[in-house]
């Protein structure tokens, strides 16, 4: 969940460089290389054990756990459109380092359910932050290491930002996204709103009724629009897309982005949080974040520098697209034990 702004126009110029090229009287920059070992232990794993289930507030949530249970605990949170097996090379890093690594589905995906039929499939950036809170008291985990990517990330960064207690510290792919409804009012230029258009899609019941139709092949397509130069292949992808068979996906998906705009409400449990969050309060617990192509103009992070006031460090990751922590999954682990030891 990069910020709005910041997504639109790191998407628009990854939208430009690959199909609008030949009618550019001015040829775009290919895209940077990776690392030699940026993408080193991508694809070694395929499973991440068994699923457990915990209480977690409104929610049933399901989750993966590995390591010794009196180890460091490390939660790590999946975005839109993916799921926990982003984690899936990520995981035996860190659970053979000595970390106890705890890997939910968040609300709408996998075997993560609501308790109450009753309950309002709400996508809320706020809601969803206090499911991972509500899974840390069940499981007796006053403080973590938290690591995120998109509505991860977000995740992340609201917990640090509002119950700072509870992290040792954090890596955030993407720095600083968390929403503001205000500025998300503003419109962007033409080609930076282009790469919402899934955004306006969801706004509307057709594209309500075209997610919930065909949520495979277009998650697929955000994949590869995403995450142009990781080639994975059919079966990694449909590990994670079967996530996206939840009965709850689409709504929680589509009240998120409306919610985004504004064309849907919030809770009033939620209101609180939100209103604190509006405020874009800083984060003061120790941070690394993570840049990749994916970020565009943004990826040098100084837009967001002033956000993170405690130890800090940020990394840039050349030729790795949205997906970070499984296109890279052991720069992505040595970020967590970096930020750990900060």
């Amino acid at each position: 969940m990069i910020s709005r702004r910041r997504f639109g126009q790191a998407f628009a110029a990854g939208l430009a460089a690959t199909s609008l090229a030949a009618c550019s009287s001015e040829a775009a920059a290919p895209a940077a290389a990776p690392t030699p070992d940026s993408r080193a232990g991508s694809g070694e794993h395929t499973s991440l054990g068994e699923v457990k289930h915990a209480d977690a507030g409104v929610l049933s949530m399901a989750y993966y756990e590995s390591g010794p249970a009196t180890g460091q605990p490390v939660v790590l949170l999946h975005g839109w459109p993916y799921d926990p097996y982003s984690y899936v090379d990520v995981a035996p890093i860190l659970a053979a380092a000595g970390y106890r690594v705890i890997i939910p589905f968040l609300r709408g995906y996998g075997p993560t359910t609501f308790k109450s039929a009753a309950t309002v499939r709400n996508g809320q950036q706020a809601a969803v932050a206090l499911d991972v809170v509500a899974l840390l008291d069940t499981l007796k985990i006053d403080k973590a290491v938290f690591g995120g990517y998109d509505w991860g990330s977000r995740t992340v960064d609201i917990i640090a930002a509002l119950f700072p207690q509870r992290c040792k510290a954090v890596v955030a792919v993407s720095g600083y996204i968390v929403t503001n409804l205000a500025a998300n009012q503003k419109p962007l230029s033409p080609q930076a709103e282009l790469g919402w258009w899934y955004q306006y899609y969801f706004a509307t019941e057709r594209g309500r009724a075209g997610y919930a139709a065909n949520r495979h092949d277009f998650n697929k397509l955000i994949w590869k629009t995403a995450s142009p130069a990781w080639h994975f292949d059919d079966a990694t992808y449909d590990r994670s897309a079967a996530a996206f068979d939840n009965p709850d996906h689409v709504d929680i998906v589509v009240h998120n982005y409306r919610w985004r705009l504004s064309l849907a409400p919030g809770e009033p449990q939620y209101e609180a949080y939100e209103q604190k969050l509006a405020t874009g309060p800083a984060i003061t617990v120790p941070a690394i974040t993570i840049a990749s192509d994916f970020d565009g103009a943004a990826k040098d992070g100084k837009a967001y520098r002033a956000k993170f006031t405690g130890k800090y460090e940020h990394r840039i990751l050349d030729g790795i697209g949205h997906n970070v922590p499984q296109e890279a999954p052991r720069p992505f682990a040595r970020a967590i034990q970096d930020a750990d030891r900060m």
